[in-house]
């Protein structure tokens, strides 16, 4: 089984990884070992916001390349479970909704 996850950095940022093992790459990020974005000054801790298990690695994968292209206000209700409020989040500048 694969997963996607969201961590908040302790700078409040957000990053989006997929693995097949939650809780090993939890500890690696937590160690430094893991993706150079957690690596970086100041986004130690890391803690675990968000992780639907995925039928695949690929759907993984693919749902991870889907939410890294979101902006912050969508990632945020996606970690708080509003998802009516993500169409509406989609849309851009323009008012036309995005391809997300």
């Amino acid at each position: 089984m694969a997963s996607v996850y969201i961590l908040q950095c302790a700078d409040g940022s957000f990053y989006v990884g997929s693995t097949t093992d939650v809780d090993l790459r939890l500890e690696q990020h937590q160690r430094g070992l893991g993706a150079a974005y957690t690596r970086r000054p100041g986004r130690r801790p890391v803690e675990l916001v968000w992780t639907p298990d995925c039928d695949s690695v690929g759907e993984a994968f693919q749902l991870e390349k889907q939410i890294q292209g979101w902006g912050r206000a969508k990632r945020i209700a996606l970690i708080e479970g509003r998802f009516r409020d993500l169409p509406e989040l989609a849309r851009g500048r323009t008012g036309r909704p995005r391809n997300d």
